[in-house]
């Protein structure tokens, strides 16, 4: 990933600083690991821009799929949680949540739990003598026991090899748009059928944009809870998570590291289904009668022509539009984290390009840990959401104190 000019500073003296810890990564759980091991009284450093990914790659307009009060960094002692920042602002939380009240949530709680963030970014990771070796991009050495890997999405951004051909005048990620002004009165074709296809197609709707969703499956929708059943007997039957009722969301988001118990199979089957593409029920009038959705429908082929995209679809029918979006998620793939260096990646132990970690989100390389989107196919879908900081810091945090501690 190329580094942004505004994060690069001038080069100071090259001096080596020496830490108990780095965290790699200023997003939610790059902030919440750092507030706990800050709590442990570690001496650690925290390199990144705050909540990054969401201030430049969410759509302006958003709104969170998931819950308000499933959706706070997490700090020891839980006192920067959402709903001590309503109360600071003498408000109440409430869903759907905007996407803007989040980014100031996030950066009212770095400010308050993780307040010495250096906007620096990492270039190099190496470990050389039990010890990692880290060089930031103004020139500086830093020196640490332990390293905690906290990438955000912008790392992962997945577009699929049929359209890497395309020129990305026609052809972008969901993920490349801020603002969606910009395509007002014009025709987009938007690519998937996920949360972000959706919404990013309702926000392009809603501007005055010709849109059209092709979605290769039928279109999954959120359920919402039956209310005619008594409250008691829903929270027996299927109690309340942070992503959505039910005994395996539960035991997903409260005790992760179980998953690691299960065969690989299994695991497999619940990060790549569990929480897979789907709208919230708030999104359907947004669309239905509003966005024209193909659904089951392909891309056979796309090709640049005069200054449009055509489409041919699996339907027989060809599609010209003036751009398209590819909402088609995130993949973890450690190759595409350059900073680590070749003889440290090599060591690193992945299966389907994510990092085989511990249940304490420790890779095979010992002190590297990994926590975020980077984990979920180790500890399950809820690490591609905010809801799994919780576990992540508090785990992370337990392990790292004795590690720093034993090698004292």
């Amino acid at each position: 990933m190329n580094i942004p000019s505004d994060l690069q500073q001038s080069s100071t003296a090259l001096t080596t600083t020496y830490y108990d810890v780095v965290v790699l990564g200023a997003g939610p759980y790059g902030l919440s690991v750092s507030a706990h091991l800050r709590g442990q009284g570690l001496n650690v450093a925290t390199f990144g821009k705050p909540i990054y990914f969401w201030r430049e790659h969410m759509p302006q307009g958003m709104l969170l799929r998931s819950y308000w009060w499933a959706t706070s960094l997490s700090d020891p002692l839980g006192k920067y949680a959402f709903d001590k920042y309503f109360l600071e602002k003498g408000t109440q939380g409430f869903d759907p949540l905007p996407a803007e009240t989040f980014v100031d949530y996030g950066l009212w709680f770095q400010k308050h739990a993780v307040p010495d963030v250096d906007e620096t970014y990492i270039t190099s990771i190496e470990r050389k003598g039990g010890q990692f070796l880290l060089t930031l991009a103004d020139g500086r050495s830093i020196q640490s026991k332990l390293v905690v890997m906290a990438p955000g999405l912008q790392y992962y951004i997945y577009s699929p090899q049929e359209y890497a051909h395309m020129p990305s005048s026609l052809v972008t990620h969901s993920a490349d748009h801020h603002d969606l002004s910009k395509f007002a009165g014009r025709r987009v074709a938007v690519i998937g059928r996920g949360q972000a296809a959706l919404e990013t197609a309702a926000l392009l709707q809603e501007q005055g944009v010709d849109v059209r969703v092709i979605a290769r499956h039928s279109l999954r929708w959120v359920p919402v809870a039956n209310t005619k059943v008594p409250a008691w007997i829903r929270t027996v039957r299927a109690p309340q998570a942070g992503m959505g009722n039910g005994w395996m969301n539960f035991l997903l988001e409260k005790y992760p590291y179980m998953l690691q118990r299960m065969s690989r199979t299994t695991i497999d089957r619940l990060v790549d289904t569990t929480h897979g593409p789907a709208g919230s029920h708030w999104l359907k009038p947004r669309i239905i009668n509003k966005v024209k959705v193909l659904e089951q429908t392909n891309v056979d082929k796309i090709e640049a022509a005069n200054e449009h995209a055509r489409l041919s679809l699996s339907n027989g029918e060809t599609l010209d539009v003036d751009h398209v979006i590819l909402a088609t998620g995130y993949r973890p793939d450690l190759q595409r984290l350059t900073m680590l260096q070749p003889s440290l990646m090599n060591a690193i132990q992945t299966y389907q390009g994510s990092p085989v970690l511990s249940t304490w989100f420790e890779s095979s390389v010992p002190g590297l840990y990994f926590v975020g989107f980077s984990a979920a196919r180790s500890f399950g879908p809820f690490y591609r959401f905010v809801i799994g900081t919780e576990a992540a810091a508090r785990r992370v945090a337990s392990k790292v104190v004795r590690q720093v501690v034993h090698s004292r």
